[in-house]
């Protein structure tokens, strides 16, 4: 029976019994695996008649093994997570990443894709800001290196999204807080430059409508990377202000939920759902340091492991393949329901 043609390593593992790792590193350095695996591989290779098109790629377009890596902040311990797990998966598959930093800013973002151009990566994964990108330039740079996002998605930019599927984690979050108490209140920033802010917004107002309930929005002044400090200072002001509706306050992301919890610590309001408490908090993200506040944090735990490999794979499956994709791929993970004693 005739043989189709193998088309990138994933298939060409799944043919041969031969782990994607175990390729991956025979391919960057053929003595770094054992003799017997290597005896292996060849014999796989010859019986398949399969040679990895990345090479062939990089060698037409004097590409290198680096993958860059670019995150908005490594200040915050999501991206420094996310970021982590990232650079592994790259190292796993015998690439060698280059973890760069905006550091909360949005022009420097632009600047680390130019710095990037000069190592001739043979592909980038990109956490980018959002609406404070520059989309023109990302678009321009995946002309001439294949670019997948992660985390924050720019509709049309890159070949891929990765991320977490918002209108699934925060109508899980909103569902839980109507069953176990009185529904939720949503803490925002006015004018948040991450994409997923304006999603579990939109998110938050389908989940209150579909549970019957009335939505009430309020919104933080505030546009720097210092979340905790606008949540802190904002959060405390609507609080003493008793401005909320109802006493649960579902907040956009975990990092304005610790700056409240300060405030409320502050006040004298005493957060969780025992005896003598009149207030509950909840997060979005399972933020590293979620499960060490006071109370521990009610929130979303984002799968980071499973973005940081689909965002890794989908690279090199897009880096190996003979066409390019004709369209845009987008895969959306499920959050889960972190509970803890703020909410």
């Amino acid at each position: 029976m005739a043989q189709g043609k193998i088309r990138n390593m994933e298939e060409f593992a799944a043919i041969s019994g031969i782990s994607r790792p175990t390729l991956s590193k025979f391919f960057n350095d053929p003595d770094s695996v054992r003799h017997t695996t290597r005896e292996r591989i060849e014999k796989a290779l010859e019986q398949h008649d399969y040679r990895p098109n990345v090479f062939a790629v990089n060698q037409n377009r004097r590409k290198t093994k680096n993958i860059g890596i670019v995150v908005p902040n490594l200040a915050d311990p999501f991206f420094s997570e996310i970021g982590r797990l990232v650079e592994l998966a790259c190292i796993e598959t015998g690439y060698s990443p280059i973890l760069l930093s905006s550091h909360g800013n949005p022009s420097m973002e632009r600047d680390n894709l130019d710095s990037l151009r000069s190592l001739k990566p043979a592909g980038v994964l990109l956490a980018p800001f959002g609406r404070a990108s520059d989309r023109a330039d990302i678009q321009k740079f995946d002309r001439d290196v294949p670019v997948v996002l992660f985390d924050a998605n720019i509709e049309g930019v890159g070949k891929a999204f990765v991320g977490t599927d918002n209108f699934q984690s925060i109508d899980l979050m909103v569902e839980y807080l109507c069953r176990s108490g009185e529904p939720p209140c949503f803490f925002e920033m006015k004018s948040p430059t991450n994409p997923n802010a304006n999603k579990r917004r939109h998110a938050y107002l389908e989940s209150m409508q579909r549970h019957g309930q009335d939505a009430n929005i309020f919104q933080a002044e505030g546009e720097a990377w210092n979340f905790e400090e606008i949540g802190r200072a904002e959060g405390g002001r609507m609080l003493s202000e008793n401005v909320f509706q109802t006493n649960t306050v579902l907040c956009s992301n975990d990092r304005l939920a610790i700056g409240m919890l300060s405030a409320a610590y502050g006040l004298g309001i005493r957060v969780g759902h025992g005896k003598g408490c009149s207030l509950r908090i909840a997060g979005h993200d399972d933020h590293p340091f979620a499960r060490f506040t006071c109370p521990p944090l009610t929130t979303i735990a984002q799968d980071y492991a499973a973005i940081a490999n689909r965002a890794v794979s989908t690279l090199f499956r897009i880096l190996e393949s003979d066409d390019r994709p004709s369209e845009r791929e987008e895969t959306l993970f499920d959050g889960r329901l972190v509970m803890r004693d703020s909410a």
